[in-house]
């Protein structure tokens, strides 16, 4: 435990802003006023005190370089899809994808924007990203919801990232593993928790289901039923994270519809994440450590790799548009400047999501707060589906997966360790739990990104997405009880 903690109070902003956000759908006002009720505890409920801290948190978010280069390469892409959408790219490539019978059906889109989002699995937001952009123009073509899209974006992204971890994911996982002291060579171990991450196989394979069988169940149902027999692709008074005047934005005059226009982009984009990784990773070795595969994956920053990826995405489309004769130069900074001023909700959004992170993680203390609740007296068998569970619930809380794999592994390992329980298991349930809280918490950079990638509103993806998580989590949270069981 930390030297000071809130206990049940700092559980109270979190649950609060999550639960407005979902009741009232106003999710600037729900988030804004859990940082608020947040730094009134702090202030020991001097509210003006608290004022003045809340909104000095919203400011403090830019201090943080990893914060600031996601709200940036966010807003980038706004630019990106604006010049796309200018240059014809989308409408060849829907041309493209159906004169070329790659996409026959609603089954064979949802299995393209899935294999697509699981071959991009450098990192979660470019997963995201890549597969708003591949899915959206062939989802709306064929009157499937925005709500489904953003699932798809988000079920491929936190998911696949952390069962194939050659890549940040797995980078941060290893340095967690070597700094618990307990673990010598944690390649092994990583390797052989990721069978064991129920969760993620969990969601992945009813990902596949729900795309085959078109099983759609709660709130997804009715989206999906209002895309296909009225042609909404979004509900009534729906506030999607990018607008139609983005999105509907016409091509020049007289310009030929091409597909590269569009794939030439995101190929850029994607190549130049893996460069990214290794040009940050390289960068920031301490003098003297050997510049091995690990040492640069363990050293290497994602948020800034993708800012350097789509940055250099939106220059590559501008010259490429150029030489084309498409655009001028001004016309395509004219576009690429209003599409990023489309995305300044999603920014300011970004802001309120880090500021109550930030909050519940280096103030109120939440997740250890919940995480002191482990080990004890319990049952050997118990321990990986409690620690499963309290990393859910942290992930969802804080809204990060990364925040949690450093509060469980520092607790859940040295527990195993001592009681005797399997530690790959015990990895595999910190990983699983963090996954299920990036996957579907409101506050989540994941999930918000996905909203944005699909152009969908933010609390309507968070809602049609909720009960398919909570079932992967219920059947994660079984497994994890059989396991214990069985193999502790």
């Amino acid at each position: 435990m930390p030297p000071h903690t809130y206990e049940i109070w700092s559980l109270v902003p979190p649950v609060l802003a999550i639960t407005l956000a979902i009741a009232t759908r106003q999710v600037f006002l729900s988030l804004f006023a859990g940082i608020w009720v947040g730094y009134l505890v702090i202030a020991q409920w001097n509210p003006l005190l608290a004022s003045v801290e809340a909104l000095e948190a919203c400011v403090a978010v830019f201090k943080d370089h990893g914060n600031t280069c996601v709200i940036l390469f966010s807003a980038m892409v706004g630019s990106l899809i604006a010049g796309v959408q200018r240059s014809g790219g989308v409408d060849g490539f829907v041309q493209f994808a159906q004169t070329s019978r790659i996409v026959r059906g609603r089954r064979s889109a949802g299995l393209l924007a899935m294999a697509v989002g699981m071959a991009t699995f450098i990192e979660s937001s470019i997963v995201c990203l890549v597969t708003g952009a591949v899915a959206r123009p062939i989802f709306d073509k064929l009157r499937m919801s925005r709500e489904k899209l953003a699932y798809v974006c988000d079920t491929v992204s936190a998911p696949t990232c952390v069962m194939i971890p050659l890549n940040g994911w797995g980078a941060f996982v290893l340095a967690q593993l070597v700094a618990s002291g307990l673990v010598d060579d944690p390649v092994p171990l990583l390797v052989h928790a990721v069978p064991l991450n129920f969760y993620a196989i969990t969601s992945l394979v009813m990902l596949f289901v729900v795309l085959v069988t078109g099983w759609d169940i709660g709130p997804m149902r009715e989206a999906e039923r209002r895309a296909r027999e009225e042609g909404k692709l979004l509900r009534d008074g729906a506030k999607p994270m990018i607008t139609d005047e983005v999105l509907a934005m016409p091509p020049e005059p007289g310009v030929t519809p091409r597909a590269h226009n569009m794939i030439l982009p995101i190929a850029v984009m994607v190549a130049m994440v893996p460069v990214s990784l290794y040009y940050t990773g390289v960068t920031s070795l301490e003098p003297g450590t050997p510049r091995e595969f690990w040492n640069i994956l363990r050293a290497c920053s994602g948020n800034t790799s993708v800012f350097y990826a789509v940055t250099t995405a939106v220059v590559f489309a501008g010259a490429l548009y150029r030489l084309q004769g498409i655009m001028t130069v001004k016309e395509y900074v004219d576009v690429a400047i209003k599409g990023a001023s489309a995305l300044v909700p999603l920014a300011l959004l970004m802001v309120f999501a880090f500021a109550i992170g930030h909050l519940c993680r280096h103030e109120l203390h939440t997740g250890d707060y919940v995480a002191s609740v482990i080990g004890k007296g319990m049952p050997k068998w118990l321990v990986p589906g409690a620690v499963f569970a309290i990393s859910c619930f942290i992930a969802f809380s804080t809204g990060t997966s990364f925040g949690t794999f450093a509060i469980m592994l520092s607790i859940a390992l040295p527990v195993a360790d001592t009681i005797g329980v399997r530690m790959d298991l015990v990895v595999a349930a910190v990983l699983g739990g963090g996954v299920f809280g990036d996957h579907c918490s409101p506050i989540s950079d994941t999930t918000i990104v996905s909203s944005m990638a699909s152009a969908s509103d933010h609390i309507d993806h968070v809602r049609t997405q909720l009960p398919y998580a909570l079932m992967a989590g219920g059947i994660a949270l079984v497994l994890y009880l059989l396991a214990g069981i069985a193999l502790v």
